[in-house]
């Protein structure tokens, strides 16, 4: 197949639902997530220089990683940097140096790589049982719809415009105009009625990347590694790779553990978090809102193109995000799941091990830390240790080898 033949394929897959999901993953990236991403740059009291690398890493090399791997196969593979991370360092600053955290950072980032040559990716998720993840992934998601509901009930007119349009969108149901995208024009309309935002004198000068300070202490490796790898690899990839195969999609879980891996060792060369296989971003691009299942890896284009901006101008970025008020950005990320967790729902609770779903459910919809982890990392075993006991006959059905080729290498 010549070049332009391979354009047109790609072309002739577009639907418009896939502009309308890229369009609401980024404003939820940007809005939601960037605010975030500068709090955490302040702790860490980067310069100018280092904070821009930190942007790249986050924003740019995740655009350019996930459209070429999308495009690639065809399928909504995005592989991006997300909050726990981030968080994690953040949460670390008074501890360990920022060149510390970057040396831990590229242990951590090439661990990622070998698991995913020898395969280990691969069995894990194997040996996880899919209900039981699914559960995970609807508890961790739950808090977007859940924070929608006191967002419509804190900001009636602009969180009720925005509900409104997408049950409409239901009722119409134009494939054409999808019903995130009334949504997104609806709360859009009422915040620009109802809101009186004013944007200060912007300025802008280009962006200036290097490779920061890099120190390997064993003491920041030990304590910074470990976390980040579960954090990357099971609260990312497993949540995201699971929630692509329960869509139907056919996922290479070593060859995207790798190219995480990879991902993450050039974002730890710029400063920034590892990257893994998202599982918002997967909600909201793979789920049943992004249009038809063949041409759903176009909203990652959207998605990176979008991203753009936000490298080349990340102050003036943060100066608007005063703009769009919390309850628009908080109800158009629930509206965006909102069809994600209905199918993590019936994948959780449609078959085989719905108890052990239910736990890992309650256990990651809860707010908790222990042993330095968030409750989506302790929902997988509290799930497992409960099949065990109430369904265990399942489980060791799950658990015999023939399971093992249910997984593409």
């Amino acid at each position: 197949m010549n070049p332009l033949s391979w354009l047109r394929v790609r072309v002739g897959d577009f639907h418009p639902a896939n502009f309308w999901a890229g369009i609401t993953l980024s404003v939820y990236a940007i809005f939601g997530g960037l605010p975030l991403y500068l709090a955490v740059i302040s702790q860490l009291g980067l310069n100018d220089k280092e904070s821009a690398s930190f942007i790249l890493g986050v924003y740019g090399t995740s655009g350019v990683f996930s459209v070429l791997v999308a495009f690639y196969y065809r399928r909504p593979f995005v592989i991006t940097t997300t909050l726990p991370p981030v968080l994690l360092l953040g949460a670390l600053a008074d501890r360990f140096t920022f060149a510390e955290m970057v040396g831990a950072n590229i242990v951590a980032s090439a661990l990622i790589i070998v698991f995913g040559v020898s395969g280990v990716g691969r069995r894990v998720i194997a040996w996880i049982p899919l209900p039981i993840v699914m559960g995970m992934f609807g508890g961790s998601i739950l808090g977007f719809v859940s924070r929608m509901v006191q967002a419509s009930a804190d900001d009636t007119i602009i969180a009720g415009a925005a509900i409104g349009g997408y049950l409409a969108g239901r009722v119409i149901q134009r494939t054409a105009f999808p019903p995130i995208a009334i949504a997104l024009i609806a709360g859009g309309v009422a915040v620009a009625a109802t809101q009186d935002a004013t944007v200060g004198a912007l300025s802008w000068t280009l962006p200036s990347f290097g490779v920061p300070d890099i120190t390997f202490a064993p003491a920041a490796i030990l304590a910074i590694t470990p976390p980040l790898l579960v954090l990357s690899m099971v609260l990312g990839n497993i949540e995201g790779i699971s929630f692509l195969r329960a869509q139907g999609y056919s996922v290479p879980v070593n060859r995207l553990t790798v190219l995480s891996g990879i991902h993450s060792l050039t974002n730890a060369l710029l400063g920034a978090p590892p990257a893994s296989v998202g599982r918002v971003a997967a909600a909201i691009l793979a789920g049943p809102d992004a249009g038809p299942p063949e041409s759903r890896y176009w909203g990652v284009a959207v998605v990176s193109v979008a991203w753009l901006p936000v490298v080349v101008g990340a102050g003036v970025v943060a100066s608007l995000l005063g703009v769009l008020p919390a309850s628009y950005v908080v109800t158009m990320g629930g509206l965006a799941v909102l069809g994600s967790l209905h199918s993590a729902f019936e994948r959780a609770f449609g078959g085989e091990l719905r108890f052990g779903a239910l736990v890992a459910l309650i256990v990651a919809s809860t707010p908790f830390i222990a042993g330095g982890l968030p409750g989506a990392f302790w929902a997988i075993p509290a799930g497992i240790v409960f099949s065990l006991a109430t369904e265990r006959k399942e489980l060791m059905n799950h658990w015999r080898p023939a399971t093992q080729s249910d997984v593409a290498a």
